[in-house]
């Protein structure tokens, strides 16, 4: 491991454009020394071609097929020499001194393992797409103010739940005690499973407003895509069994329901996910979705379980602290149902 080295890594299928202008803001940044990891999960637009000719710069590993976001990430933190490990979607852009931005964070905090980025939406940078994460108690989260206005609501350096994904910067020194992302999840869900594991085991996360990127929203699936849905629905009982304190966790279907409700109502204002899948069409592949989401987990159900047994090993935070974090971070059921679950 080399201190203060930025290990920088990009996860990638299919989308060459939107990797280049990724990978260029990489190569543009500025007061931080970093490597770039590209991990290709099988991709046949060009997109290794072009690394190869326009960032010969960055470690390319390639894979046959499409292994997803979790596994790929593992492959690309196995092959990283850095002290801190820095996440950022093919679909996002980061502005020069994000990558400094993240690393200050970390300074005189040896307790921070993880530091979340101001994310704007790149169709329309006056409004927010995430500053760091917030959770309904059925295992369903999304990004802090997604949707927002910017007008500095959140632009104080501060605790959050954890960090989204598509930016973020984690301590290496983190990851080697708690493990990477579980690649069960494959893709969806999985930042929000290793974020609240490395709260379980004492790690912290501090928001910067500092450390900007622009991110191209749905792009990675596609925002009408059923399969997209289905696998934010799996994963969301697959965090909940993995990790929820057993005192939440038997509410899940309580707070399911609830959601399920709000999100009807604001189905009937044309609000939310369903104004994504208009018409009857629209809400049957929506409904068909959510049941093969929930269906899907059960197969997964014995081996959660088993993790959750091994949880313990890297416990810190007892049970009651658990539920109390989620609950103080939680996200008002208005705000859910009226948001679209976007990547």
């Amino acid at each position: 491991m080399v201190r203060g080295l930025i290990s920088v890594i990009v996860v990638n299928w299919n989308r060459r454009e939107l990797l280049r202008q990724a990978l260029a803001s990489v190569a543009r940044q500025q007061q931080a020394h970093y490597e770039l990891i590209v991990v290709d999960n099988g991709s046949t637009d060009g997109s290794v071609q072009s690394i190869q000719q326009e960032f010969p710069q960055a470690a390319l590993i390639r894979n046959t097929v499409n292994r997803g976001f979790c596994a790929a990430n593992n492959q690309g933190i196995a092959a990283a020499s850095g002290e801190f490990i820095a996440l950022l979607n093919n679909d996002a852009e980061a502005d020069p001194r994000w990558l400094a931005a993240l690393h200050a964070v970390f300074e005189d905090r040896p307790d921070v393992g993880m530091a979340a980025s101001k994310i704007l939406m790149a169709s329309d940078p006056r409004r927010i797409d995430k500053a760091g994460h917030l959770i309904w108690p059925d295992g369903q989260n999304r990004g802090r103010g997604a949707g927002a206005l910017d007008v500095g609501q959140f632009d104080r350096v501060e605790p959050a739940l954890w960090p989204d994904g598509c930016a973020a910067m984690y301590r290496r020194e983190m990851l080697d005690q708690i493990g990477g992302f579980d690649e069960d999840f494959f893709a969806y869900a999985d930042d929000a499973e290793l974020g609240l594991r490395a709260r379980i085991a004492g790690w912290q996360c501090i928001y910067t407003p500092f450390a900007v990127v622009r991110h191209h929203r749905g792009a990675t699936l596609g925002v009408h895509n059923s399969r997209r849905l289905m696998l934010i629905e799996r994963n969301r009982i697959l965090l909940a069994v993995k990790l929820f304190p057993a005192s939440l966790l038997w509410l899940n279907g309580y707070y399911f329901v609830r959601r399920l409700l709000a999100g009807a109502a604001a189905a009937a204002r044309g609000q939310g996910e369903t104004a994504l899948f208009p018409g009857v069409r629209g809400k049957w592949i929506l409904l068909c979705a959510l049941l093969l989401g929930n269906l899907s987990a059960l197969p997964l159900l014995p081996r959660m379980w088993a993790k959750r047994r091994a949880i313990e090993a890297i416990r810190k935070l007892p049970a009651a602290r658990v539920k109390a974090l989620i609950l103080q971070n939680q996200i008002s059921l208005r705000e859910l149902s009226t948001q679209a679950a976007l990547p």
